[in-house]
């Protein structure tokens, strides 16, 4: 790819965010730095899990400097910020994540990394039972986030606190 290719796709990204504020669920438009709808949304989420992996491992790194971080409440304020921060393109993704099956395989990466830097699974488990987990995991931030919150100081999110049971039984 020159240089030329990379700001036109980068243009091309930045201009389908611009025009998915107004409605993220809308549908998606054609550019010519994109053979299909699925390629667009293959690159926005390599956007987000840029976006995303960055501040996982910006969390990571202090959690091995400062063994008292709890990992789970993190990796959720990792992810709540990285979605905060980068709001119409997560809500472009959600929105058009079901329909696209070419996007699937990111979608569970993604899970698994969440599950993974969360702590919730080791690597030596099951590709499977990780994707599982993280995607119980995702679940319960998405839930979470569209919730009021009513998180004291002191006291764990209900939502981590049932994900923190449901864990360690499994």
């Amino acid at each position: 790819m020159s240089w030329t290719d990379y700001y036109e796709r980068r243009n091309a990204l930045d201009s389908v965010l611009a025009r998915a504020e107004k409605d993220p669920a809308g549908p998606l438009p054609t550019s010519p730095a994109f053979h299909d709808p699925a390629g667009l949304l293959l690159a926005l989420h390599y956007r987000w899990t840029l976006k995303l992996t960055g501040r996982l491992g910006t969390v990571l790194a202090e959690a091995e400097r400062d063994p008292s971080i709890d990992l789970v409440d993190a990796i959720s304020d990792a992810w709540r910020r990285t979605v905060a921060e980068n709001k119409t393109l997560y809500a472009v993704l959600e929105a058009h994540a079901d329909r696209y099956e070419a996007l699937w395989p990111q979608l569970r990466a993604e899970q698994r990394t969440l599950a993974l830097a969360a702590g919730l699974a080791e690597t030596h488990e099951p590709t499977e039972e990780i994707t599982r987990i993280g995607a119980a995991f995702q679940t319960l931030l998405r839930t979470a986030a569209q919730q009021p919150s009513r998180r004291q100081p002191g006291r764990h999110n209900p939502v981590e606190q049932l994900l923190r049971r449901l864990v360690a039984s499994a």
